[in-house]
């Protein structure tokens, strides 16, 4: 008798479709044991879902690829990094099965389970989006001796813009087009200026808002250091879009980084847990703004 709920039954029905005849066969075998002969990719299918006992255990087979996963989660419109582990797909995957329904209809998007959904997606992906753009950057510091992480202009648009603010000792203001130049800038703080970046991902320090039409704008408050030396508090705004030829794939079209150094500060609690300074109706005027201009072209 199967362990798996009707709703996990429904999706590994669909996520196993992508597997490879031969890789659904040798999963069969695997939980099977090899006690049970198949003759067809259906018959294979059927016996795994019939003789399975845990969802999370078939899930972590290793025949289940990383990717398998993956593209189920953006078939159910739920937004992971295209960086995330298998474990952190496995973990969201079972949180889908046992929280919301694998799949809505199309004519039910006022449903209030729906909202949610995309509510807790986008809040997962101004998170996880935001861990993952630190580690990689942080990761081209020198001082840190780590194997710097991919870096590059493919993360951004092709006519992505940087807005970089300054204040220390006077305030500077410097905007940088193109994706070539915004990711070369952000380059240089960490590898040249040796700057270290901790942010703050829980709210106050994270906020966002998004539009209908596939972009986020994602705001993050944190502390900067170099070595050991705290320098002063940053506040960064992200605009994400998602590819319209990949579901899968997510670019920064443009970023705005407020820098201020110690000497700019005006309380202890604004340095232990930097907030962003942003309110949701100014992030919104950003999404909807930027919103326009991609529809004029």
């Amino acid at each position: 008798m199967s362990g798996l709920s009707s709703t996990e039954r429904q999706g590994f029905a669909e996520m196993l479709r992508d597997l490879s005849e031969s890789d659904l066969c040798s999963l069969c075998d695997t939980v099977t044991n090899r006690m049970i002969g198949v003759e067809s990719a259906a018959e294979a299918l059927e016996a795994i879902l019939s003789y399975t006992q845990s969802a999370e255990e078939l899930l972590r087979r290793k025949k289940v690829h990383r990717d398998v996963i993956f593209k189920y989660l953006s078939r159910q419109k739920v937004v992971m990094p295209p960086t995330a582990e298998k474990s952190q797909l496995v973990r969201r995957t079972l949180q889908l099965w046992n929280g919301s329904r694998v799949s809505k209809p199309a004519d039910d998007q006022d449903d209030i389970t729906g909202k949610q959904m995309i509510l807790s997606d986008h809040l997962a992906l101004a998170k996880q989006f935001c861990q993952w753009f630190f580690q990689v950057l942080n990761s081209q510091n020198p001082i840190l001796g780590q194997v710097p992480q991919p870096w590059g202009p493919q993360h951004f648009w092709e006519n992505a813009e940087l807005m970089l603010q300054s204040q220390t000792e006077e305030q500077q203001m410097d905007t940088f087009h193109g994706q070539q130049l915004v990711s070369l800038r952000l380059l240089a703080l960490v590898q040249e200026e040796r700057l270290l970046f901790c942010p703050n991902l829980e709210p106050p320090g994270l906020k966002y808002v998004s539009s209908p039409h596939g972009l986020v704008v994602v705001a993050v408050a944190g502390t900067i250091h170099r070595e050991h030396v705290f320098l002063g508090i940053f506040e960064q705004v992200f605009g994400l879009v998602r590819s319209p030829l990949d579901v899968d794939s997510w670019k920064i079209k443009f970023v705005h980084l407020k820098i201020r150094g110690q000497n700019a500060l005006t309380g202890v609690e604004e340095v232990k847990s930097p907030a962003s300074t942003y309110d949701l109706s100014e992030l919104q005027l950003l999404c909807d703004e930027e919103q326009h201009f991609m529809h004029r072209f």
